[in-house]
């Protein structure tokens, strides 16, 4: 990792320090013994304010104006190439911006933040450089643009927000009146964006304290109410600030008038109460015309203001014991997340465990709430048709809002830490598409055109999101991209041309996979392989096997060593019309035998070429012909007649040879007078003979499971859409 000042980077770009602040600061774990919560506390902390959706528009850098006369710095253009030629190098990319900012070149550091930050935007750290580098260079309006499109790339960043209010209070005129309200906005922005961060104690902070050096105390103290609801790091200090905040100032000053006006009314009709019974019990005379003092109109006594006091902490209390319990619930996972922020460096599996199940809680929790929900309403429903129910109640207890904010701003922190895992982005995409289809779409861009665009995996399963839900082009455009990013991956072609299959674009299809033919005619491994596969579309498909045996005898000219091609050329003669193709057959395994192939495929083909002779030639002189060259072709290669036939080894001592050299597999209980006649294909086995003599060339089912056929995916080993494949050159 790149140094700056002498100490180590972090991968946002900052110095490493700790998660918010000093350790004195940071409370200790909520109670032990408030672990047992009902499930209605585990709904109280749900908070208004939290954003509606998180994804972040697409941006783009500014362009900066060359303002230096001359070049770049000497080494800028060594430090920049290296960079662009290897982009997921992120160690090159912090020396060239370390080198920049060293130069102090306001040209070439804008240039290579640019760069970087098109490539990596989580890093909120070099975000918070490119701002203060505007700024020092005295464009305050560049800046601030720098800071919006920092926001938009990661809106659940607490420091770069507070970095982003701290420059328009540097560089806003305060005495304008429209300042304020600006300011304002932009705090409301934060907290509905960053509000619901676990860590965001700081933000929350700096409103309430500017809130107050505005002189709005009735606002301060509203910031306080809200953020009473939200579980943070620093959740008892709010507490401890708010009952700070409305000691120091009179209620009516901090309070909503509304909820002033309440607890006045309340406390003033207690306070009579009070007073009355007083009276009574020291049955107290008042002398004839003396009125009971009062208090002036429009004013309040310490008595009274002190009671408004203990009913407001009587109800925060209730806010803040639940809130508690939010925080008691989610204290353990949030200490075992060690990196919050984005790094290019891998997490460790404990890490990547940790998410996973912080995010399994908060689906659960989720869905715990929804079902409690509907179980209230289903028993207002039932109550409500023995006794008329107040409409309003009846309303509130049917209407049920999924709330899934807490869930949303959890997988959009994971993604901050975990950007470069497929997992959670696919995660995060199966929980949005049931409720949202442009949602999960925007974060299937987010993830391809951004973090991942060098994971084919996340690619196709877009292209297959797209294709599902009716939007062919866009299918089609999303596998055209990731075939230009990674050129010559097989799968990707053969997504594509399956893509334009099922959309009954046969001639698109075929089109694809001949000019993959074409591409490919260098790497002999790859073009067999695309070969065979536009043969069997030809002969499958197309029904012309015509064109599929030139595709396939156009490919063994080039390879003719490859024992596939062979074999699926003779699959394409046998598959045929049986009394026209024998001389086809005859031909392709003469070929075979002629060809540089192992003996083990050359036996195979033989074989198979004298099970079609035995299955339809109509002259028995012609099998046994085929037969003898297939006698002669096992003892000159060396193998064994069974292992030819069986296509696998057989125990010897089950084998009896017969007197012109065949071998029959029997049973050990046959009797050695069993006439031996020359035969092509092994007798039925009497009852109590060897199963495996069952097993003979004569079996089309070993032939079928050779193991030269499996790695095409032919047998058991079928092609593995979720991996991607590289054919050996």
């Amino acid at each position: 990792m790149a140094a700056e000042g002498g100490e180590e980077l972090s991968g946002n770009g900052d110095f490493e320090e700790s998660s918010a602040m000093e350790a004195s600061e940071v409370p200790p774990p909520p109670p032990i013994e408030m672990v047992e919560m009902s499930e209605e506390d585990n709904s109280a902390a749900a908070s208004s304010e939290a954003p509606a959706g998180l994804d972040p528009a697409p941006f783009s850098i500014p362009q900066a104006a060359d303002e230096e006369e001359g070049g770049l710095p000497a080494d800028f253009e060594r430090l920049w190439k290296a960079s662009n030629d290897n982009p997921q190098d992120f160690t090159s990319w912090t020396d060239l911006l370390q080198y920049c900012e060293q130069e102090n070149h306001i040209t070439a550091s804008r240039q290579a933040l640019e760069a970087f930050l098109t490539r990596y935007p989580l890093c909120y750290g070099y975000w918070k450089k490119f701002a203060d580098l505007e700024r020092r260079a005295g464009y305050n309006s560049k800046a601030e643009e720098v800071c919006v499109k920092g926001l938009q790339a990661i809106p659940l960043s607490v420091d770069l927000w507070i970095h982003y209010i701290n420059l328009l209070l540097g560089t806003l005129d305060m005495n304008l009146p429209e300042s304020p309200q600006r300011i304002r906005s932009v705090f409301e922005d934060a907290v509905v964006a960053a509000g619901l961060e676990f860590h965001s104690d700081r933000l929350w902070d700096l409103y309430v304290e500017w809130e107050k050096e505005q002189g709005n105390m009735r606002n301060a103290a509203a910031v306080l109410d809200r953020v009473l609801k939200v579980p943070t790091q620093l959740y008892n200090t709010h507490y401890d600030k708010f009952k700070e905040h409305l000691n120091s100032h009179e209620p009516k000053e901090v309070l909503s008038p509304e909820e002033y006006e309440e607890l006045r009314t309340l406390c003033r009709q207690s306070q009579k109460a009070e007073r009355a019974e007083q009276a009574q019990e020291e049955k107290q005379e008042r002398p004839p015309g003396e009125e009971e003092p009062s208090t002036p109109e429009g004013t309040d006594s310490e008595e009274l203001i002190q009671k408004i006091r203990e009913q407001v902490l009587l109800g925060r209390d209730k806010v803040y014991q639940d809130n508690e319990g939010e925080v008691r619930q989610r204290w353990n996972f949030e200490d075992s997340i060690k990196r919050p922020y984005f790094h290019v460096k891998s997490l460790d599996r404990l890490q990547l465990r940790a998410w996973h199940s912080y995010l399994d809680w908060e689906i659960a929790l989720l869905n715990t709430d929804i079902k409690a929900h509907d179980q209230d309403s289903n028993q207002v429903a039932t109550e409500g048709s023995e006794v008329t129910a107040q409409p309003s109640e009846v309303s509130e207890a049917a209407t049920v809002v999924k709330d899934d904010r807490r869930v949303r701003i959890l997988f959009e922190r994971c993604l901050i830490a975990c950007a470069l895992y497929e997992e959670f982005w696919t995660r995060y995409i199966q929980y949005l598409e049931p409720q949202s289809l442009d949602e999960a779409r925007a974060l299937y861009k987010r993830a391809c055109e951004i973090h991942l665009p060098h994971k084919p995996n996340i690619h196709m399963q877009w292209a297959t999101f797209e294709e599902r839900h009716g939007d062919l082009t866009e299918a089609r455009r999303v596998l055209e991209a990731l075939e230009r990013n990674l050129p010559g991956l097989a799968v990707v072609r053969l997504r594509r041309a399956a893509l334009e299959r099922r959309a009954g674009h046969l001639d698109l299809s075929e089109s694809l996979l001949q000019e993959a033919v074409a591409e490919s005619k260098e790497k002999p491994t790859m073009h067999a392989f695309y070969s065979i596969k536009l043969a069997r579309m030809l002969q499958k498909l197309g029904r012309n096997p015509i064109r599929a045996r030139k595709v396939l005898q156009e490919a063994l000219e080039i390879s003719p060593d490859n024992d596939k091609l062979h074999l699926n050329l003779l699959e394409l003669e046998v598959s045929g019309d049986p009394w026209a193709s024998a001389e086809a057959v005859h031909e392709c395994v003469t070929r075979a035998l002629a060809a540089p192939l192992t003996p083990h495929t050359k036996i195979l083909l033989s074989q198979r070429g004298l099970q079609f002779a035995e299955d339809y030639s109509n002259s028995i002189q012609s099998v046994l012909s085929l037969y003898e060259e297939h006698q002669k072709l096992l003892k000159e290669l060396g193998g064994t007649k069974r292992e030819a036939e069986n296509g696998e080894g057989e125990d010897p001592e089950k084998l009896i040879k017969s007197e012109d050299g065949s071998a029959v597999a029997v049973s050990a209980q046959v009797p050695p007078t069993m006439p031996h006649i020359p035969i092509t294909t092994p007798p039925p086995p009497v009852v109590g003979s060897d199963v495996s003599a069952q097993t003979g060339y004569g079996g089309y089912g070993n032939w079928y499971q050779q193991s030269q056929y499996g790695s095409y995916g032919y047998g058991n080993n079928t092609w593995n859409y979720n991996q991607g494949y590289y054919p050996p050159s």
